[in-house]
C-alpha cells in the first residue's frame, strides 16, 4: 500500500476509531494504523523508494495523516472515558433516602466486667484502691514479703527478670509492702493489677490478672478475713455460694489457706490467703505486737473464666470479637 492509497487509509481509521466500543479496543485499533506493524507505518518505509523530490512531499503527507489519526484516537478515549464515569455514577449512585447502617455495638470486656463488680464490693466496704508498678524491686516482690533466697519463686523458670537486679512481679502483693510502708494502721485496701510468670496452658497465661486485698488494725483476726471472702463469693457467684479453706504455706502469711467455691457439684480453687506474717509486718516498720492483719488474693482470669465459662485463658488476651459478642 503506497502513499496514494492514504487518503482511503485515513477514512477507513476515522471510521473504525469512532466504533471503538471500548478504550481496550481503541488501543488495538491504533495499533493497527500507527504501531510498528501498522498500515501507516507500512506507507512511511516504502517512502524510502521514492525519488528525493517525491520523497519530502510524501513524507508530509504521512505524518500529516499520523496526526489526525492521534487526534481522533485521543478525542475517542476521552469519549469512552467520559461515558464510563457517568454509567460508575449511575450503577453505584447513593441514595441518600436509605437508612444509614448501624455501626456495631460495643462491648465490655470481660475482665472489665468482673474487675468492676469487684471494686463496687470493695468500696462498701471501705476499701481503698491502691496501685504499683509492673517492675519490681527484688526486695517488693520477694524479700520483704518473707520469701527465702533459696525459694522456687526465684528461679528463671518461674520468674521474669529484667536488668538491674529487678523483675517483672509475680503477684500484686509488693502493693502491700509499698502501701503499709510509712503508714500507720488502721487501713484497708484492694490491689488489682497485672502480673507475670513464666507458665503457660489452657488456664495460665505469662501474663495475668490479680485481684488482692489486706487489712490491718488491733483487732483483725482469720473470722474478719473469712467473712469478708464467704461475703465477696456470694457477691460475684450468687447467694448460695460456699467456700471452704485448705490449710495451705505462703511465706507472707501464717497461718495461710487455700480457698476454693463450689461451682455445680465442683469445688474450683479460687486462691489463697492467711494473716499476713509478723515479719511482713516488721519490714514495713509496723509492730506486730500491737497490730495484725489479714490478706488475700485470687486471679480476676481465672474469676472471668468460671463466670461466663471460657475455657480457654489465652481467649481473653485475643482479638477475636466472638469472644465479647457472647457476653
Amino acid at each position: 500500500m503506497g502513499v496514494e492509497n492514504l487518503e482511503a487509509l485515513e477514512a477507513k481509521a476515522r471510521d473504525e476509531i469512532a466504533a471503538a466500543p471500548s478504550v481496550q479496543q481503541l488501543v488495538e485499533v491504533r495499533a493497527s494504523f500507527l504501531g510498528r506493524k501498522g498500515s501507516i507505518a507500512a506507507i512511511l518505509r516504502s517512502i524510502g523508494g521514492l525519488d528525493p523530490q517525491e520523497r519530502g512531499r510524501a513524507g508530509q503527507a504521512v505524518n500529516t495523516a499520523k496526526e489526525r489519526v492521534e487526534s481522533w484516537v485521543e478525542e475517542r478515549r476521552r469519549e469512552l472515558e467520559s461515558g464510563a464515569r457517568e454509567e460508575s455514577l449511575r450503577d453505584h449512585r447513593v441514595d441518600s433516602t436509605l437508612p444509614a447502617a448501624r455501626p456495631a455495638r460495643g462491648h465490655l470486656h470481660p475482665l472489665t466486667l468482673v474487675e468492676r463488680e469487684m471494686f463496687e464490693f470493695f468500696r462498701g466496704l471501705g476499701f481503698s484502691v491502691e496501685e504499683g508498678p509492673e517492675v519490681e524491686t527484688d526486695w517488693n516482690n520477694f524479700g520483704a514479703l518473707n520469701f527465702p533466697d533459696d525459694h522456687p519463686a526465684r528461679d528463671t523458670q518461674d520468674t521474669f527478670f529484667v536488668d538491674g537486679g529487678h523483675v517483672l512481679r509475680t503477684h500484686t502483693s509488693p502493693v502491700q509492702i509499698r502501701a503499709m510502708t510509712g503508714r500507720e494502721p488502721p487501713f484497708r485496701f484492694v490491689v488489682p493489677g497485672r502480673v507475670y510468670r513464666n507458665d503457660f496452658d489452657a488456664t495460665h497465661y505469662p501474663m495475668f490478672h490479680q485481684i488482692e486485698g489486706f487489712m490491718v488494725g488491733e483487732d483483725v483476726t482469720f473470722a474478719d478475713l473469712k467473712g469478708v471472702l464467704h461475703a465477696f463469693a456470694r457477691h460475684l457467684f450468687g447467694a448460695d455460694t460456699k467456700l471452704r479453706f485448705r490449710a495451705h504455706y505462703f511465706p507472707f502469711t501464717e497461718p495461710s489457706a487455700e480457698m476454693d467455691f463450689q461451682w455445680g457439684d465442683r469445688w474450683l480453687e479460687w486462691g489463697g490467703c492467711g494473716m499476713i506474717h509478723p515479719n511482713v509486718l516488721r519490714n514495713c516498720e509496723i509492730d506486730p505486737e500491737r497490730y495484725q492483719g489479714f490478706a488475700f488474693g485470687m486471679g480476676v482470669d481465672r474469676t472471668a473464666m468460671d463466670r461466663y465459662q471460657i475455657p480457654n485463658i489465652g481467649l481473653l488476651f485475643g482479638s477475636d470479637q466472638r469472644v465479647l459478642e457472647q457476653i
